[in-house]
């Protein structure tokens, strides 16, 4: 539901990543990630990573470094400290180019005071969030039950890896 939000991709993957990797919910009253919400065009987030569990024990004492970035300018403003190395050390950048996020698109019913209601939509789809049964992606039953059934290896496995996750080449197809 939040991904329609600014933000909202990366506060769903953190719910599930901080409590994969410690085992523990995100260290945010009802699991809302504030730091990453809001509508200023450029926000730097650190969350530090405590107490890690199994495999993750190498993250213990980091601090997640992320960014989270809407419109055009913005998109524009962060791919360029990106080419300029000025980001190298962050771990999860999100973009929207839609002022916003979706529910400020080209898509979304005309308003005469066009802040307000990017306002209202956006606690509506707070709000929506926090009614709902499962609010991290790794409760979803239907995500179990996609690893149970065809990705056998689980979430961090290799035909996972391979299905899910996207490759950037630069132009004339070498590879990153």
């Amino acid at each position: 539901t939040i991904f329609g939000v600014t933000g909202g991709v990366m506060e769903a993957a953190l719910r599930t990543v901080y409590e994969v990797v410690t085992g523990s919910e995100v260290p945010f009253s009802k699991l809302n990630i504030l730091p990453v919400r809001g509508f200023s065009n450029m926000r730097r987030i650190e969350i530090p990573i405590q107490k890690t569990v199994g495999e993750w024990k190498f993250l213990e004492g980091a601090t997640l470094k992320l960014m989270v970035g809407h419109t055009i300018g913005s998109a524009r403003q962060i791919m360029e400290m990106l080419s300029r190395g000025e980001l190298d050390d962050y771990h999860f950048i999100e973009i929207m180019t839609c002022p916003g996020g979706c529910l400020g698109g080209g898509g979304q019913p005309i308003s005469d005071d066009l802040a307000a209601a990017k306002e209202k939509r956006k606690e509506s789809v707070y709000k929506e969030d926090e009614g709902l049964p499962y609010r991290k992606s790794h409760d979803n039953p239907s995500v179990k039950a996609i690893y149970k059934e065809f990705l056998k290896d689980g979430p961090c496995g290799h035909l996972s890896h391979e299905l899910l996750h996207t490759h950037y080449y630069p132009s004339g197809n070498k590879k990153l």
